[in-house]
Formats: C-alpha cells, sequence, structure tokens
C-alpha cells in the first residue's frame, strides 16, 4: 500500500478534465441498500458475503426452531396437561438453539469485520490505482476529494458490513420464513403481519430521503474542510514568510462548525427515524398479538399455535427495523463507496496501456513530434519537435510555465499528449529500422530503462539506505563519491543507517536532492530525466552535481535535464526550445 501511495503522487496516465472533475461529490443519488460493483470491485467481500447469507439462513432455522420449541414447552405447562419433566427434552433442546444462535452471531460479526476490513483495503487500492490512470492533471483537481476518500471516507464503509449487511440477510431470510409458519399457524395472523409490513419500508424510503440529504451535506462541508485544510498546510510557509499564518483561523473555524452542524444533523436524523421505526414495528407485533389474544380467548386457535404466532411475529419485524435502524450508521459509507467505484469506473474508460517491447534506449532517439498538451485554455508546451540522441545531454529550456515538466510528464508515460506524440526511432549508428510509438510500448518495460529525479524526490520513513530501493552497496558508494552525497554520510550519525523521517525530514533541501541523484546515478538505467538538478544547490554542490551528468555521459547514458541555470545549460550537448502558446503569439 505504501508503495502504490508513492505512485500515486507521481505516476499515472494522463487524460483531460471531465465532469467528475467538476463534481467529484456532487449529486449523490438515492443509496441502494447493495451496490452489485461491490462484488466487482472489492473480490475479497465475496466469500464473507456469501457466509453472512448462509449463517442469516441458518439464523432463519434457529428462530423458527427456539419459537416453535419455546410454545411447545409453555403451552402445556399453561393448559396444565403436563409437568415441568414432561417438557424437559423442550428446554434442552431451547438451552440448545439459543446457544448455536449465540454462536452463529458471534461467526457472522467475525466474518463481517474482517470483510469490511479486506474489503476497505481493497478498495482503498483500486481508488489509488485509479487515481494513477487518470493521471496526474485529474489529481491536481480531484486529490483533496480523493484524500478524504480514502482517508475517512471509505473507513464509513465499515458499519455497512459490521452491521447493515448481515441485517439486510435476515430480512431476506427470517422475516419470509417466519411469515411462512405463521401463516401455516393461523391465516389470519399471517394476513396482519402481511398487510403492516410494507409500513415499514414506506417510512424508510420517506426517512432515507432526509439520511441523503444529511450525509450528503456531511460529505461535502467534510471535502470542504479537508481540501482548506491541506492547501492550508501546503501554503503555510509563504503565509509565515508574510506575517499571515493566523489570517485563516477564521476561515476554517467556520469551516468546521459547518461541519460539525452536518454531523450533528445526520445524528438527529438517525435518532429521530430510529424512534419512529421502533414505534412502527413495536405497533405492528401489538395488533398481531391483540388478534391473537381475541380468539384464544373464543377458542379459536389453539395454545400451542397462539404462543408460537406470538413469539414469531416479532421476527418478522425484527430484521425490517433492524435495517432502518443500522442503514443510518452505514450511510455515509454506502455513499463514499460510491464515489470510489465512479472514480474506478472513470479510469476504466482510460485508453488501455500499449503492450509492445520496447526497444533498446542505448541506441533509440527519444523524437518529439509536434507534441503539445492543452492547459487552462492554452498550450504549455505548445506544439514542439526535437530528437533526444542517445548517449548526449539533451536540456529543455524555457520560460517557467512553459510546460517543459509536462513534456517530462510525457516522456515517462505518466500524460498522454493532446497534440503529436513521442516516437521512438532506431538512432544513426542502430542496425534497427522501424520506429515505435512511445503509446504502444508496455509502460512497465519503458519504465525499467528510465530514472527520473523530480524537484521534490519522494522519500519514506526509514533508513537513508531503505530509500535506495535494492541497489548494490557498491554501486551506491561510487554514487555517492560522484553526486557528493558522500561528504552528507560522513556527517551523518550511522551512516547510509540514518534515520530520515517522512519526505526526507532530517535532510536539507540540497541534501535530499543529492539523495535523490546519487539513487539514479546507482540504477544504471539508460534514460536519466533531472527535473532542475540544481535548483536548491549553492554554486560549490552545482558544479557536482554537472560533473556526475558529465559521469553519465561518459557511461553512453542518455540524460534529459530540465535547466534555468547558465552551468546546466553549458553542460547539455543539445538544447530543445519550448514554448507555450502565448510565448508562441508574442514571438509572432
Amino acid at each position: 500500500m505504501r508503495g502504490r501511495a508513492q505512485s500515486f503522487l507521481h505516476h499515472g496516465r494522463g487524460r483531460g478534465p471531465s465532469a467528475h472533475d467538476t463534481a467529484f461529490w456532487g449529486t449523490i443519488v438515492p443509496v441502494r441498500p447493495f451496490d452489485p460493483r461491490l462484488l466487482r470491485y472489492a473480490r475479497s467481500a465475496r466469500i464473507p458475503i456469501a457466509l453472512t447469507a448462509l449463517l442469516g439462513t441458518i439464523t432463519a432455522l434457529l428462530v423458527l426452531a427456539q419459537a416453535l420449541l419455546i410454545s411447545a414447552a409453555l403451552s402445556p405447562i399453561v393448559s396444565g396437561t403436563a409437568t415441568l419433566s414432561d417438557v424437559t427434552p423442550f428446554i434442552v433442546g431451547i438451552a440448545a438453539v439459543f446457544a448455536c444462535r449465540a454462536f452463529i452471531v458471534a461467526a457472522r460479526e467475525a466474518v463481517a469485520a474482517r470483510a469490511a476490513t479486506k474489503a476497505v483495503t481493497e478498495l482503498r487500492g483500486r481508488v489509488i490505482d485509479a487515481s494513477i490512470a487518470l493521471g496526474p492533471r485529474w489529481r491536481a483537481t480531484n486529490g483533496a476529494q480523493t484524500a478524504t476518500l480514502l482517508s475517512t471516507g471509505l473507513e464509513d464503509l465499515r458499519p455497512y458490513f459490521v452491521s447493515f449487511l448481515p441485517q439486510l440477510v435476515l430480512v431476506c431470510t427470517v422475516t419470509p420464513a417466519a411469515l411462512g409458519v405463521i401463516l401455516l399457524l393461523d391465516f389470519w395472523s399471517a394476513l396482519i403481519a402481511l398487510l403492516v409490513i410494507p409500513l415499514i419500508p414506506i417510512f424508510m424510503i420517506l426517512i432515507g430521503r432526509f439520511t441523503q440529504a444529511a450525509s450528503e451535506d456531511k460529505l461535502a462541508s467534510m471535502k470542504r474542510l479537508t481540501a482548506q485544510l491541506l492547501d492550508l498546510m501546503s501554503g503555510l510557509p509563504t503565509l509565515r514568510g508574510l506575517g499571515r499564518e493566523k489570517a485563516p483561523r477564521t476561515h476554517l473555524h467556520a469551516l468546521g462548525t459547518a461541519n460539525t452542524k452536518a454531523t450533528m444533523a445526520t445524528l438527529r436524523v438517525a435518532f429521530l427515524s430510529g424512534g419512529v421505526l421502533e414505534f412502527l414495528t413495536t405497533l405492528s407485533v401489538a395488533l398481531v398479538a391483540v388478534e391473537v389474544g381475541m380468539r384464544l380467548v373464543f377458542g379459536n386457535i389453539s395454545l400451542f399455535h397462539g404462543l408460537a404466532v406470538i413469539m414469531l411475529a416479532p421476527e418478522v419485524f425484527e430484521p425490517l427495523r433492524q435495517v432502518g435502524a443500522q442503514f443510518h450508521a452505514s450511510a455515509n459509507g454506502v455513499t463514499a463507496s460510491k464515489a470510489a467505484f465512479d472514480i474506478i469506473e472513470e479510469a476504466e474508460a482510460v485508453d488501455s496501456p500499449g503492450t509492445d517491447e520496447c526497444p533498446d534506449m542505448a541506441r533509440t532517439d527519444i523524437v518529439l513530434d509536434s507534441l503539445g498538451v492543452r492547459a487552462r485554455g492554452a498550450w504549455a508546451p505548445a506544439p514542439t519537435s526535437g530528437v533526444i540522441a542517445p548517449g548526449i545531454v539533451t536540456a529543455l529550456c524555457g520560460p517557467s510555465g512553459t510546460g517543459k515538466s509536462t513534456i517530462v510528464l510525457c516522456l515517462l508515460a505518466d500524460m498522454t499528449p493532446d497534440a503529436g506524440r513521442v516516437l521512438l526511432r532506431p538512432s544513426a549508428s542502430s542496425s534497427e529500422s522501424g520506429e515505435s510509438v512511445l503509446s504502444d510500448i508496455d509502460p512497465a518495460a519503458w519504465r525499467r530503462q528510465i530514472s527520473w529525479v523530480p524537484q521534490s524526490p519522494t522519500l519514506v520513513p526509514g533508513t537513508i539506505l531503505d530509500n535506495m530501493g535494492d541497489l548494490p552497496l557498491d554501486d551506491l558508494n561510487d554514487a555517492a563519491a560522484a553526486t557528493g552525497f558522500d561528504e552528507v554520510l560522513a556527517s551523518a550519525p550511522d551512516g547510509w543507517n540514518t534515520v530520515i523521517g517522512s519526505g526526507g525530514v532530517g535532510l536539507s533541501v540540497g541534501q535530499r536532492q543529492r539523495l535523490a541523484l546519487t539513487r539514479a546515478l546507482a540504477a544504471h538505467s539508460q534514460v536519466v530525466i533531472l527535473d532542475e538538478p540544481t535548483a536548491h544547490l549553492d554554486a560549490v554542490s552545482e558544479e557536482t552535481v554537472v560533473r556526475a551528468i558529465d559521469a553519465m555521459r561518459d557511461a553512453g547514458r542518455t540524460v534529459i535535464v530540465i535547466a534555468h541555470r547558465a552551468a546546466m545549460m553549458e553542460a547539455a550537448d543539445a538544447v530543445i526550445d519550448v514554448r507555450s502558446a502565448a510565448d508562441e503569439e508574442a514571438r509572432a
């Protein structure tokens, strides 16, 4: 999961904005009690749901046996036709049924709890994978909402598995079984129960509409609060530098208050609806009980049949009442799961990645064939052409915001260009012929030949060595000497085994950049992409990085660097000029 979470930040196939981008958790359709997509996207839940259905069927049989045994034990005692010793076998049977029901309930809860954990984990993984497939532009628009969904949203799905789903199964098993037995025992009691049963679902539907609105408000307020908080955290250094770090406090307090009100509104609806359902079920049982009591008085029904009907009447309505009561506990989770399904299905609509084999990049040119990407109503980059030859250093140059990093995302197969394409063409020194389109190449095979050093490298909590993958220590030491990272290791308390925090806490920004550069150098990838590798370094460190780039070129590796500084420009063998549409129009 941690690996996929890292990939969530850096990988994925790009695509244009969609309606889902502007309404992530907008209009929510009425919540269905069971969404078949749950079985499709959370395969680990299939067996537990089947077990829950089986246990529900067993529970229905035990409920019938319990009611009939209690009636068989009580009716002769009440009528005075038997003594306690005569009904001892029935009492033993009742005790056995109680024990079996307790065991079944415990097993059902254990299965439901494990199913909830597996389903939530699997859905989180699939949402992360879908976010990767939808690309960085989609994540830039929906990142905060997706983070809320992955953290607190899907966690609300647990009550659905633990409480609501088992009760839903009981409605499909216990209720019809109990009603069928009542029909065999007394037609009029079954008729009354059958006429009263629809009242509970009708009220559940009416109450469910209020619950849906409350769930929408709660999720919307949570989304706003999380998005604003994440934006504030990312911009806090800037606010602090301007002396405005306390300015958003009032706004965040208002958002928190709105979230609290939405949560309390959901709870209020849940409590009120629970009272209404309790009243309806009590009234329904009372109607059956009064009818049976009157018929017992006039001798129109036997004592055994009457007691059995009275014992079974609550079992007809209780599963329905519990479904209504537990529905509110699971409504937020069901709504969140629908949002997860929408993301997964949106990712499935993205074109499938290529499957062709990747050529040997040591003898292959990377050709930018009028490559362009639309961004916020403009082109950044504007259609750009150029050839990146193997074994040399090629610099992508241009003003900030012209799309140099976007070209890198296209080269990483993380984004699909809106115009043009990336071609892989055999170089002049190669005996091969023909060219391939990057979108037709298997992304995994393509990325195995690439190392990428972004401006903000992804570093996980652990030792420095943990962040180097499985690269040999000798290669790491050689690479550290070339990048100057050996000086960092010499000053670290435990060398390669020095512990760093999330994002590289414990290292300076420049040291993190050197670490990432060392990792790329030691990987011996044929293609190395560097996003402004000297942006956070002083002049001395910059010279060390330039020497490392020269070493890569001497080793015959293809180096692509986004360059702004003069030292990087001078180190490049070829330059590709990148411009946005606005720049192109200005030049014209």
